[in-house]
């Protein structure tokens, strides 16, 4: 796109976004206009339609099995790993993608590093990111935009540790190919921030060494990674791998909002063989399969939407769908269940000076199995003033001031409202970020109700394993001597504090309807049960062998695979975003190479 170009020089320097973000809007809103009803982007991605642009006949129960109106895959969820999937299947196959969100080419929340933190506060109906609270009391965010998770994360680009390939059975040839695929199309080399590197020199001091360099692979000690952020602050998600796609073979529909799986129920196990899924203006319409032994639909809705939607659709633990009065199709307990998230905790460090905004580029790579992160600056600009920012948090004194049996939503949000009276000072610096690899600790999810616009229940019971609970405790000290180390005081112009100091500051500085405990800065294990947060990395609830097939077939059922995070046992790598994109093209050409052999060509 020429208007990419132009646009990037606009935002060479972060500082300038906000005086351009109004010119920003009209000038997308004029681009449209006097293109008549077409989107910018349609002349790239032509076949991004809106849900309610699917015909009639494609709707009809009657046209299942013809060539014209039925699908070879319907695919559901247009996120990290749907997208992919969904471009690689395109080559030799008819596809339908539903994603329930919108693009994310128009959104500058989600196209500018410099609104990470405004994208995660934005609570609309419509926004990118749709929060919710786990029933730990930890903030939390689900993408709801085509891209996914990719379209609201950090955007650290990391490859999986070679252990985690071996035991998920992949092949590593594949592997190897399938990443290469998803980096030259949105990965890049990422300008280290100032921030970063003194978060390299002090992982280096305090041990966590060698220093591998700038490299994709997860590798002990501390190394630069890469980036979905380009070197002007411009996201790419893996919505753009829709480049990729074949336009005569793939249908991609934006706010369509799947409402269930539709099963054929007369043969021995149930098929399935469409979807029901409703448009953006409310209107219902149903998908079907093409009447093919091999035609299938796919689940790559998230950790978080995948398990519910086989629940929505009657698979899963007999007694949890009757208490809803949904209809079992098949009686699996082990969906939603076993579910985890790698909680993290943070340390605040405040400076003297400004600090330029970054996101996750530098990482500690410990054999404790923790991981050391950073991120620096998102608290400066006028519009800080107006939300909360999740993991990015510096707003001081935001919970530690309300009485615990009072710390509600409409707390926080009374405390937002005020938060203009705050000195500027108090937003400056970054943070620390100290997170558990493969926690052991567990949850669950469960349905409220059937409404699949309503986040489920889910807990993920941080620390309720007390090995998960030690590894906190020497992360926390580790990032502790990182923020009292001499490469962080000499960038903040800060006098050293002393570790109750560091904590005391962190405690307030923290963000989640955990009650504070008066013993949070002398006992680290409080510490970390109560100051723990997320940083999205949830998996679980479709796990290999108990819900799907190695392959991901869904157990039981006909025609149905799960595809994404749901069916991890553990998180790869530091960040598992890489792996997840790389998952939806490897799966894609594994299923190319079952129906057609050599004749695949990949």
């Amino acid at each position: 796109m020429a208007l990419d170009g132009a646009l990037s020089l606009i935002f060479l320097k972060n500082n300038l976004l906000i005086s351009f973000l109004p010119f920003l809007c009209c000038l997308l809103s004029l681009l449209s206009s006097c293109q008549g009803n077409k989107q910018f982007y349609d002349y790239k991605y032509p076949f991004i339609k809106k849900a309610s642009s699917f015909s009639s006949s494609q709707s009809s129960s009657s046209s299942r099995g013809s060539s014209e109106s039925a699908f070879d895959y319907i695919i559901v969820g247009g996120g990290t790993a749907g997208c992919p999937l969904a471009a690689t299947l395109s080559q030799n196959f008819s596809v339908l993608l539903l994603e329930r969100g919108g693009v994310p080419f128009n959104n500058v929340n989600v196209s500018f590093l410099s609104n990470f933190h405004l994208n995660l506060a934005d609570i609309s109906p419509q926004s990118a990111s749709q929060y919710f609270i786990s029933n730990d009391g930890v903030f939390n965010a689900r993408g709801r935009v085509l891209g996914g998770g990719s379209s609201i994360n950090a955007g650290f680009y990391t490859r999986a540790n070679s252990e985690f390939i071996e035991r998920v059975g992949w092949d590593k040839e594949l592997v190897n190919k399938s990443y290469p695929w998803v980096e030259k199309v949105i990965a890049h080399h990422p300008n280290l921030a100032p921030w970063q590197k003194a978060l390299k020199d002090s992982l280096l001091d305090v041990g966590v060494s060698p220093f591998n360099g700038f490299t994709y692979d997860h590798i002990y000690g501390t190394k630069v990674g890469g980036t979905i952020f380009d070197r002007f602050g411009r996201r790419h998600t893996s919505a753009e791998l829709l480049y990729y796609a074949n336009p005569k073979k793939i249908t991609v529909l934006i706010h369509a909002t799947v409402q269930k799986i539709v099963f054929d129920k007369s043969g021995k196990r149930p098929k399935a063989v469409g979807v029901i899924f409703k448009d953006e203006k409310g209107n219902q319409h149903r998908a079907f399969l093409a009447n093919n032994p091999r035609s299938e639909i796919i689940l790559s809705c998230g950790a978080i939407g995948s398990p519910q939607m086989l629940l929505l659709s009657g698979v899963g633990p007999r007694a949890e769908l009757e208490k809803l009065n949904i209809s079992v199709v098949l009686d699996n307990k082990f969906v939603g269940k076993g579910m985890a998230d790698n909680p993290m905790n943070t340390i605040f460090v405040p400076s003297n000076r400004p600090v330029d905004q970054s996101l996750i580029q530098t990482v500690g790579i410990t054999k404790l199995g923790v991981y050391i992160e950073a991120s620096s600056g998102f608290g400066q600009s006028n519009e800080s003033f107006h939300c909360h920012h999740g993991i990015m948090s510096a707003e001081i004194g935001q919970l530690s001031t309300i009485p615990p049996k009072q710390r509600t939503r409409e707390a926080i949000q009374d405390f937002i409202r005020r938060k203009r009276e705050l000195p500027h000072e108090a937003f400056k610096g970054g943070f620390i970020l100290e997170k558990i690899a493969n926690p052991i600790s567990t949850g669950e999810l469960t349905l409220i109700n059937t409404n699949v616009n309503d986040n489920p229940s889910v807990s993920f019971n941080y620390f309720s394993h007390p090995d998960d609970l030690a590894r906190c405790v020497h992360g926390v000290r580790m990032a502790a001597k990182i923020v009292q180390s001499q490469h962080f005081l000499n960038y903040t112009q800060c006098d050293k504090k002393t570790v109750e100091e560091i904590l005391n500051a962190s405690v307030k500085a923290n963000v989640n309807l955990i009650p504070k405990n008066t013993n949070d800065t002398k006992s680290l294990e409080q510490f970390c049960k109560d100051t723990v947060i997320t940083i999205w990395h949830y998996h679980g609830g479709c796990h290999v062998g108990k819900v799907v097939t190695p392959d991901h077939k869904v157990l039981g059922i006909h025609g149905l695979r799960v595809v994404d995070g749901s069916t991890f046992n553990e998180s790869p790598g530091t960040n598992p975003q890489g792996t997840v994109l790389m998952m939806g093209r490897y799966v894609g050409v594994k299923i190319l190479r079952e129906r057609l052999g050599k004749a695949a060509g990949v």
